[in-house]
């Protein structure tokens, strides 16, 4: 079964930096949209970054220019840097795999916690 896996949350000082990278156990996502999502405590689950399999990406409007998602396709990751955290950016950071044609299964990861404190 596929899975996704993320790794990289953590705790970080308010103004630093975390990267958080996601990989599939199988399979190939090349002409997957990938992207993250965060869910806050008491908060529905929201849009951080997407990415397509032609490289465009959409960001979150809280993002701001703090935020680059990237991919590698040749390897099945995506990528998360995060620059300049603050203590609302506190969520689990989930990966997901979106298909191009209905149908098909959309694939979520397990979340990754991401804690900004100081």
């Amino acid at each position: 079964q596929v899975q996704l896996v993320e790794s990289g949350g953590g705790l970080v000082q308010p103004g630093g930096s975390l990267r958080l990278s996601c990989t599939a156990s199988a399979g190939r996502f090349n002409i997957y949209t990938m992207g993250w999502y965060r869910q806050a405590p008491g908060k529905q689950r929201e849009m951080v970054a997407i990415i397509s399999s032609s490289r465009h990406t959409e960001y979150g409007d809280f993002v701001k220019g703090r935020f680059t998602i990237s991919r590698d396709h040749g390897r099945n990751w995506i990528y998360l840097e995060m620059k300049e955290l603050k203590s609302e950016d506190t969520a689990v950071y989930y990966c997901n795999a979106e298909p191009p044609f209905s149908g098909f299964q959309t694939y979520w990861g397990q979340g990754t916690q991401v804690t900004v404190s100081s």
